[in-house]
């Protein structure tokens, strides 16, 4: 790594070192401008005191590494004393300074108040101060807050006034114990709410922290974990570095802290650190080529020298806050062509000079805007001066050597503009103008700090001056970094927390509830009257679900009925008109019509499943189908015991017993009847309804079908009570099967039974399953029932009566049925006509030759 000539005069100067010792012949502060009102400066124009982690005794303090930041600071003050003076702000009365070295170190401070304080040579122990009157009437510094901490703590003895432009430190607020601090910068305590806000505004909530082990550092972090929390910003992992830049330990920390970096996920590190403990650990990313993106303190947020670091650009992108500042072109100009104050001296100008840097090199190598904190401290030191002092535009009246606390009084309540904008301390002693957001842009090999918002104190708000989308990111891919410890929720999910509440796993919203926005912590409920399926993110009004008249499936049934219907109308037109053909004297012709007539009212329940339900409809189409297929199975057994008294053998009692009961209208009309009042009780005690069953969360549709009473033990009746009727018919047909079926209607019997209750039977355990499509499956079993009955009773009929022979006599019929082998009895008398009792073929030809209706007469009974 090459090593321009100025670092290396820097290197030659820590060897040097300049407070080397301290007796009579080189005063402790080296600088210094004689005036009536003494201000006391103290920064550290040397980054460290040499070996101090080895001092055992109270010798001399060695300080070394020339710092070139604090030293331009100090220039400000010294320049903005002396452009005060030239104006003449305070008639009469001259402002100096006493400029002492900190070193950085809080211990060479201390000694620095000690010098300034004292009183011809010495500091005396007093009971009471109140009229202690040291050379020096203020003191300005110091940098670092951890310094600041110990001299406010010594100066509040005193009632010394203490104003500070660079420490920021939280605890400083405390005016109970620090009441002489003031500042002219904001507390940490809002730049961690600026930082904490920056992180949630790219959407950072997995960030690591670094900090000194100083006051500063230490606060700041406490500061920061509070705001964090607030704005859901978590830390990944936080690490503690010894802020003394010379501790034994230093170096292999950062070389853990670099190495905990490269390790962790969170791709934004929070640094508070001192510009120099930062330099050291990026040189220790670059050697990785590590990148992340940085966010930077204040107290490097626009260090020029780290902006120059070689391959600063292999980090990544960094960010920060920093005070409000301003340029100014006396400064810059003073600051080309240095030289001590007239009548007094600066030994730190001189040791500048020696480092052999050009006149400019200030102006180009720093940002000189940094130091208007400094000028804004000492302009209210003036005008607490000015309203003290009795001053007007001549002369000021009051006395020079005044007790300090006087000034402190006036201090808190100075109220001033400088550059178009008032300044005054609030009750904490603080600033409240608020930060500057920078970037450090790409600028060549090196970085350029790009003001890209502002940060405002009092409403807590962060201002974007920048397109953030137009900035040239130096992440792989040119965009913004990412870095969350878990991925973000997408709207209709949300963060279920782990174990920290940034790591979470994404949860979709249940039914009911919703999420219309990223990484949300909880769903929201649906407003009432709509519903949400699980993960949606939004909620929308349920669709009523029904059987409407346009769509597809219900189309089909009613044109299933509407046909079914006109089927039954064409076969009873054929009926009627074939009457008197064998084929449908066998198959009873009024009976038949009222066989259709029940089929035709069951077709037609099933266009009261269609359309919108209501309690009406609900209980018409359960009666319909119960009566018009009642009817239809009630003539259908008819059908079947007519063949079963016919042509089984019985005994004669047993056959006149059996042939009393043969009344086929009598049987119809008290097993119909028998239905209609197991309907009638069922519309009384457990009518059917509107289902009010709540819709399944899982779903969309609110089904609006029919409930077949709270019990469905009226149901369940109705169906069981045809399902008896058809099994009594089927084991009737059943008996009589080997009757010839060009003679009985057995074998249609059989078969339009069988479908019947198969139907049925797979009805109700789809009826069960399917809970929201029981209209739809009950009207599909009332159709393929009841066509069942059409193809199996009647459309045979009609192939017989328009297509079939028509020479096949009953005689003939009987002639090819197998003769019985059982015992030719005695011929019944004729008392015993009635009974249908056959042994023979012979005997039955011989009847038959009597009457050739005898077979066919329905509603007669058999002769």
């Amino acid at each position: 790594m090459q090593i321009s000539p100025f670092r290396l005069a820097l290197m030659m100067s820590s060897i040097l070192g300049l407070a080397s010792s301290c007796d009579f012949a080189q005063p402790i502060c080296g600088a210094q401008s004689p005036g009536d009102v003494v201000i006391g400066l103290m920064l550290p124009c040397h980054r460290k005191v040499e070996a101090l982690h080895q001092r055992t005794t109270p010798e001399s303090f060695k300080c070394t590494d020339f710092d070139l930041v604090p030293f331009m600071r100090s220039l400000a003050v010294m320049h903005t004393i002396e452009e005060i003076n030239a104006a003449g702000v305070l008639p009469g009365v001259r402002l100096g300074y006493q400029m002492c070295d900190t070193c950085s170190d809080a211990t060479k401070a201390l000694q620095n108040v000690v010098h300034m304080l004292a009183v011809n040579g010495s500091l005396n122990v007093q009971c009471n101060y109140t009229d202690f009157r040291p050379p020096v009437k203020v003191v300005l510094g110091a940098r670092y807050s951890e310094v600041s901490i110990a001299v406010a703590k010594l100066l509040s003895v005193y009632m010394v006034p203490q104003v500070s432009c660079t420490s920021s430190s939280p605890a400083l607020s405390d005016k109970l114990r620090y009441p002489i601090f003031l500042r002219t910068i904001p507390s940490d305590v809002h730049q961690t709410k600026a930082l904490a806000k920056l992180m949630a505004h790219f959407d950072w909530n997995w960030v690591g922290v670094v900090y000194g082990d100083d006051d500063y550092g230490k606060a700041a972090f406490q500061s920061f974990l509070q705001d964090a929390e607030e704005m859901s910003v978590c830390l990944a992992y936080q690490e503690v570095v010894p802020h003394y830049l010379d501790h034994e330990h230093s170096m292999q920390r950062i070389k853990q802290v670099a190495q905990q970096i490269r390790s962790s996920k969170a791709q934004v590190v929070l640094l508070i650190l001192k510009p120099e403990l930062v330099e050291d650990l990026f040189k220790e990313m670059m050697l990785t080529n590590t990148s992340r993106t940085w966010i930077a303190s204040d107290a490097w947020a626009m260090n020029r020298l780290l902006a120059h670091l070689p391959g600063i650009n292999k980090v990544g992108d960094i960010f920060g806050f920093t005070f409000v500042s301003r340029k100014s072109e006396s400064f810059d100009a003073y600051l080309k062509n240095l030289s001590p104050t007239p009548g007094g001296h600066n030994r730190f100008i001189e040791e500048y000079k020696n480092l052999q840097a050009n006149d400019d090199y200030l102006v180009t190598a720093l940002d000189t805007s940094e130091a208007f904190s400094e000028r804004v401290a000492v302009w209210a030191i003036a005008n607490a001066l000015k309203k003290l002092l009795q001053c007007n535009r001549s002369s000021c009246s009051g006395e020079i050597n005044f007790p300090p606390w006087r000034l402190l009084e006036e201090l808190k309540k100075v109220y001033f503009e400088l550059d178009n904008q008032t300044f005054f301390f609030d009750k904490s002693g603080d600033f409240v103008d608020g930060y500057d957001l920078i970037m450090w842009e790409k600028d060549g090999q090196h970085r350029r700090f790009q003001k890209m918002g502002r940060y405002h104190v009092l409403d807590r708000r962060i201002e974007l001056h920048v397109d953030v989308s137009e900035l040239n990111w130096l992440t792989p891919n040119n965009s913004i970094a990412q870095s969350r410890c878990s991925e973000s929720c997408r709207p209709g999910s949300v963060t279920k927390i782990s174990n920290v509440s940034c790591c979470y796993t994404c949860t979709p919203c249940v039914e009911g509830t919703f999420a219309d926005a990223w990484d949300l912590n909880d769903c929201r409920k649906c407003p009432i009257g709509t519903w949400s399926l699980k993960g949606w993110t939004h909620c929308e009004p349920r669709q009523e679900s029904y059987l409407r008249w346009s769509d597809p499936h219900p189309i089909s049934l009613v044109a299933s009925a509407a046909f079914g219907i006109l089927l039954l109308l064409v076969i009873l037109i054929i009926f009627l008109v074939y009457r008197d053909s064998p084929p449908m004297k066998r198959a009873e012709v009024r009976l038949s019509c009222v066989m259709m007539a029940g089929l035709a009212v069951s077709f037609a329940s099933v266009i009261c499943f269609m359309g919108k339900p209501n309690v009406h409809l609900c209980q018409a189409r359960q009666v319909m189908y119960a009566m018009g297929f009642t009817l239809c199975v009630s003539c259908i057994l008819v059908k079947a015991y007519r063949t079963f008294l016919a042509f089984l053998p019985f005994g004669q009692l047993r056959h006149r017993q059996l042939n009393r009961l043969y009344k086929p209208p009598v049987i119809v009309i008290v097993l119909t009847v028998l239905q209609g009042i197991t309907c009638i009780l069922w519309l009384i005690f457990d009518s059917p309804d509107i289902d009010g069953t709540p819709p399944s969360p899982q779903s969309m549709k609110r089904i609006i079908q029919c409930n077949e009473g709270t019990t469905f033990i009226g149901f369940g009746i109705m169906l069981s009570y045809i399902a008896l009727l058809a099994l009594v018919g089927f084991l009737l047909a059943f008996k009589g099967r080997k009757v010839p079926q060009a003679f009985s209607e057995t074998g249609y019997i059989i078969f339009s039974m069988l479908m019947y209750l198969f139907v049925w039977v797979c009805f109700i355990p789809i009826y069960i399953i399917k809970t929201g499509e029981g209209s739809s499956v009950q009207a599909s079993a009332i159709l393929v029932s009841s066509y069942g009955v059409v193809f199996c009773h009647f459309l045979p009929k009609c192939y017989e009566a328009l297509w079939g022979s028509h020479t096949d006599t009953l005689e003939r019929i009987l002639r090819r049925w197998p003769a019985r082998t059982a015992p030719t009895p005695e011929p019944a008398p004729e008392l015993n006509r009635e009974i249908p009792r056959i042994s023979t073929v012979s005997q039955e030809i011989a009847r038959l030759s009597r009457s050739k209706t005898i077979a066919t007469s329905g509603w007669t009974g058999p002769r």
